[in-house]
């Protein structure tokens, strides 16, 4: 049966058509996702944002930066309002993820997310109690983090706190 003179082998294969098209719109899809990126990237807002003119008074950062639906923290301290160190390692623990959270919450975020934390410590045995309090400021996951030991930190606090926070998805 079959047509005379019509063979399979002078026929189009339509499954290469079929698996090209379909490498076409994977290809676009992802030019599509890279540029929307790229546009997110350029987008950046500045939260507890200094300029030039505070750099004399030792604040030459923002306390975050948020790019696309990604919140890079820079350093936080357990510094008090009028900016003086707690004598309690506990009430320090408490300030400092007291600030972590405030500047999340300027960025529409919560400590939940929060995808990686490093805390720099000065004294290692303050692993236990600062522990304690840090499990209280999370409701969901606890992000991957880092424990890590120091000499000394700014204005003699114990603890930094570094983080990056991924906006979840309601």
């Amino acid at each position: 049966m079959g047509c005379p003179g019509v063979t399979m082998t002078s026929l189009p294969d339509f499954r290469s058509f079929a698996r090209l098209r379909g490498l076409l719109f994977v290809g676009a899809s992802a030019l599509s996702v890279a540029s929307s990126t790229l546009n997110a990237a350029d987008q950046r807002t500045y939260i507890g944002s200094r300029s030039n003119a505070d750099v004399p008074a030792g604040y030459a950062f923002s306390d975050a930066v948020l790019v696309g639906d990604t919140l890079y923290l820079s350093g936080h301290l357990g510094l008090d309002p009028n900016r003086q160190l707690p004598a309690d390692p506990e009430i320090e623990a408490r300030h400092v993820l007291d600030n972590v959270k405030a500047t999340l919450h300027a960025a529409g975020m919560s400590m939940d997310d929060l995808v990686s934390v490093t805390i720099t410590c000065t004294d290692l045995s303050l692993y236990a109690r600062f522990n304690a309090i840090y499990k209280s400021y999370f409701k969901k996951e606890f992000p991957a983090r880092a424990f890590l030991g120091t000499d000394r930190l700014l204005f003699g606090a114990r603890f930094e706190v570094v983080g990056i926070a991924v906006k979840r998805k309601p």
